[in-house]
């Protein structure tokens, strides 16, 4: 799958964009503050619905305007696909595909699967575990339709069940629904696990290699779920802890507090690794993403860099560009330098200069 061309208007300090991408390497550079990563986000938004600065749709538009528009004509397997995007303020976006309008953004997944890498995911493994079950929800909304529908159902639920928490204050003959809220949240807390599971075992089995190679085989890197409560158990710990959620006016447990922990050569890194370790990690998870897509799609996803060279060291950055120049990838940097020091091939190659951009080959 390749994005072969964009158009934006009145999107952040665009006013008006259109685009061509090259089906290899895109090299966005310039000064900070300029308009690269809105490129970068305007594609990933387009494709996943969500800003990966997690910004809402009204901080997106222009200022002093109304609305925005993106444009993204993609080719998959042959087949051209055109996603139009319209962001209001004061009012829910609205998406077409080859002009049909959907009406779940679920419907847009798949058709471009797209891996974001920006300096803040090198912190994934020191941050919080919101971090973490983050990650976990943005790549396996892209990869599973059935994910996405237990995840959104599960977080109604839990939205739901925490607004009786508070009111039973000042209703306490509501607790009697509580068991069926109870109920609805095991059936898709159940599922929101199942597949967290599956795709920690699926990550398992590519990301140890790619670890290895990385750190000239001195690290073993293992990745592992760590469910808030066990399989099937969920019922019972929340009737347990039923008193304290009432207590606190709010759901305790449940797949929300997940977490996810990474070890190296048996140690956990979160707590105990050195810097290093962490980013070396953070960087094997992101490539072995990279893989994990195209095992399950049978097709490589779209890769966009966003600054992440200038935070890695020399033989990280030479291992990063080795192992994406088969990928339509979008980067965006100050300068070639790191570039032209790798050897690394440059398709095509844009300035950007306060939300204009000129094609320099």
């Amino acid at each position: 799958m390749i994005i072969e061309s964009m158009e934006l208007l009145n999107y952040r300090n665009y006013e008006s964009l259109k685009i061509a991408f090259d089906p290899g390497t895109n090299i966005f550079y310039g000064d900070n503050a300029q308009g690269k990563t809105n490129v970068l986000e305007a594609v990933y938004l387009c494709c996943t619905t969500k800003s990966h600065r997690g910004a809402r749709d009204r901080e997106i538009i222009r200022f002093d305007q109304e609305e925005a528009h993106i444009k993204l004509q993609i080719r998959k397997e042959g087949v051209p696909y055109r996603i139009d995007m319209h962001l209001k303020k004061n009012k829910t976006k609205g998406i077409a595909i080859n002009g049909i309008p959907i009406k779940k953004a679920s419907q847009l997944f798949g058709i471009a699967n797209v891996v974001f890498f920006s300096p803040e995911d090198l912190n994934i493994i020191k941050n919080g575990p919101g971090e973490r079950r983050r990650f976990l929800d943005l790549e396996l909304c892209q990869l599973d339709k059935l994910y996405v529908h237990g995840l959104i159902h599960y977080n109604k639920i839990v939205l739901q069940r925490n607004r009786l928490l508070k009111d039973l204050a000042f209703h306490p003959e509501y607790e009697a629904t509580l068991d069926v809220w109870d109920e609805q949240l095991v059936s898709y807390g159940q599922q929101v696990m199942e597949h967290r599971s599956r795709f920690i075992r699926q990550l398992n089995e590519i990301i140890g290699q790619i670890h290895r190679d990385l750190t000239g085989g001195r690290e073993e890197l293992v990745i592992c779920y760590e469910p808030n409560t066990a399989p099937g158990s969920l019922g019972d710990v929340l009737k347990r802890g039923r008193e304290q959620d009432k207590k606190q006016k709010t759901t305790l447990n449940g797949p929300h507090r997940d977490d996810m922990s990474f070890l190296i050569n048996g140690i956990d890194i979160r707590r105990f690794g050195s810097q290093g370790q962490q980013r070396s990690a953070a960087l094997s998870l992101k490539l072995s993403e990279i893989e994990l897509v195209k095992t399950l799609i049978h097709d490589y996803p779209i890769l966009l860099l966003d600054d992440v060279l200038s935070e890695l060291d020399s033989s990280r950055q030479n291992h990063l560009l080795n192992s994406i120049n088969h990928i339509q990838t979008m980067i965006t940097c100050t300068g070639l330098d790191d570039f032209v020091e790798h050897r690394f091939h440059l398709d095509r190659v844009f300035k950007v200069t306060d939300g204009s951009i000129c094609k320099e080959n």
